[in-house]
């Protein structure tokens, strides 16, 4: 594409940031306003403009899954040589290259987890922990090293500790793992950040290369970043400001993680010559549900006035709903979704979501009574299921025996020996979960160009797998408001939105209620045409002990 065509399209303020192509800069974009669409094409009209050199750009979002999206959009943009990687993927590429140089030998084992280590720690201090418990310290050492505090320094922070733990117990727990793990030559996820950004700052040799490599960057999601990403960022700038942030203050829900939106809105005071861009035109949703979240977010800092651009059609206005029973909630759901899915609404359009994991569990019976296909988001990864790594085994083996058969054919005669068949089972439950897992790897044959070969299906399958980019499956989501972040559906419900859940229960503090708050904007913003909010007066065991959320008491007129 020429310089100019990238340009068509863009509204008045995502042309501004595709133009604005010398940093610092900082994008303030709100749900469904195009910012993936708007700093793509400021990279690739700065590739095309000849103002950046494309392997000299890096593109760092959050998820394996964004990250590969990037790549795709520049690449169809243009600008397939610019690097689109998650913080973590970028700091491992650049300590396995210089660990041989500045340490020697071969870098140290990446842990998988925390909790073997940990268990270990617990076993030779005779401290007796469980598997919650173990979770907790987990999630204790990580909040201690993304915020770059050494051990000294967490114990004088006077952290919350697990119920069953003392603040001594948690400190030596951690003291102990990470003794094993140094004695065992053993990485864990944040040490990939920490080391990487001790060796950038102590040795000026790998300082000097990593920035010649990459002199622009772009971050997306910038309001999740914390303090060790941070770090790591400044040591890859050095004295340079070519650098463009994006993100949006209200869908900061990763505080435990140590993420912070104060980098995000704390940017024009860092860079006091930073060109400032809001993107606040909504093209994803319905008028009523711009509203509906603006109305939730109102006067919160940094929150964003949404303006709806699509016309006020006749869509449904949001509902908020009451049930006697969790269980009546939840068939409630699936007698709305089925009258969806017979008035052709696509079930992959319909999402459920909720506060925490535990509640899909009725859902999910519900919607198979009801006999729905549905997939739960964060629950076993398409291309780890043992039927689909056994049909990608078996097709590459058919790779080897060249024949002259269609595509289809020959992945129809794979599945169909894996027990696939044309039509789907009548039961629900794991049968009808396999077939369609199944069905989707014949999907993605179907949609394949014309001519295409097996081997050109298989390569795909295989880059799918190591970007986590699953198919689209024709089910309804059920996911948590954490994982649906990014996502968006037709249609949205958002169940138990009562007090316990919505703010979870745990949420004492005001700062924790705000992230609750920002939690329900997240799953309010997913929805484009239809938007159920519903809670319930009971969960089963104590009639009426439920309340709705305080939230809710803000959207109604």
């Amino acid at each position: 594409m020429n310089a100019a065509d990238l340009l068509d399209g863009l509204d008045a303020e995502q042309r501004m940031v595709a133009e604005s192509l010398r940093g610092p800069v900082r994008v303030l974009a709100g749900a469904g306003t195009g910012k993936t669409r708007a700093i793509t094409h400021r990279i690739a009209y700065g590739v095309a403009t000849g103002v950046y050199t494309e392997s000299k750009v890096m593109a760092i979002t959050f998820t394996t899954r964004a990250a590969s999206e990037l790549r795709g959009r520049l690449r169809r943009l243009g600008a397939g040589g610019v690097a689109s990687r998650t913080f973590h993927a970028a700091a491992l590429s650049q300590l396995a290259f210089f660990w041989p140089q500045v340490v020697g030998g071969t870098m140290p084992r990446i842990l998988e987890g925390k909790a073997r280590v940990l268990g270990q720690a617990a076993e030779s201090l005779r401290i007796r922990v469980d598997t919650a418990t173990l979770r907790d310290v987990a999630a204790e050492v990580e909040w201690r090293k993304i915020s770059c505090l050494s051990l000294d320094e967490y114990a004088k922070a006077a952290r919350p500790v697990p119920a069953a733990l003392d603040p001594a117990k948690v400190l030596d727990l951690q003291r102990v793992y990470e003794e094993l793990k140094d004695a065992r030559r053993q990485l864990d996820f944040e040490d990939v950040l920490l080391a990487c950004a001790g060796m950038i700052d102590s040795e000026p040799r790998v300082a000097e290369q990593v920035r010649e490599q990459y002199r622009y960057f772009t971050v997306d999601e910038y309001q999740d970043v914390s303090p060790l990403q941070q770090r790591l960022l400044d040591l890859w700038l050095g004295d340079r400001q070519e650098l463009c942030v994006v993100g949006d203050a209200s869908q900061t829900i990763y505080s435990f993680t140590g993420a912070t939106p104060d980098f995000l809105l704390g940017f024009p005071r860092r860079y006091p010559n930073a060109t400032l861009v809001q993107l606040e035109r909504n093209y994803r949703s319905t008028p009523a549900i711009v509203d509906t979240g603006n109305r939730l977010m109102r006067d919160r800092p940094g929150a964003l006035n949404l303006v709806a651009s699509r016309a006020a059609e006749a869509h449904p206005s949001p509902t908020i709903d009451a049930h006697r029973s969790d269980a009546a909630e939840a068939r409630e759901v699936a007698s709305r979704i089925a009258d969806l899915l017979e008035s052709g609404v696509r079930p992959q359009d319909i999402a459920v979501l909720y506060r925490i994991n535990a509640q899909s569990g009725l859902i999910g019976t519900a919607l198979d009574d009801a006999r729905i296909a549905f997939q739960v988001r964060g629950g076993s990864r398409f291309f780890d299921l043992a039927e689909i790594k056994q049909a990608i085994m078996m097709l590459k083996g058919a790779t080897i025996v060249k024949t002259d058969e269609a595509l289809f054919k020959t992945v129809s005669d794979v599945l169909r020996s894996l027990g696939w068949t044309q039509d789907p089972p009548d039961t629900g439950g794991a049968v009808r979960a396999r077939w369609e897992s199944l069905n989707a790897l014949m999907l993605l044959a179907e949609e394949q160009p014309p001519g295409a070969g097996l081997d050109e299906f298989v390569a795909e399958l295989v880059e799918r797998s190591s970007s986590q980019h699953e198919p689209t499956m024709p089910a309804v989501t059920l996911a948590t408001l954490h994982s649906a972040k990014g996502l968006e559906w037709e249609v949205v419900f958002v169940v138990g939105v009562q007090e316990g859940l919505l703010p979870i229960g745990y949420a004492a503090s005001q700062e924790a209620i705000d992230e609750e708050r920002r939690l329900l904007y997240v799953g309010i913003t997913r929805a484009r045409t239809r938007l159920h909010l519903s809670w319930s007066a009971s969960n089963g065991q104590r009639p009426g002990a439920n309340t709705a959320s305080r939230f809710l008491a803000d959207l109604v007129h």
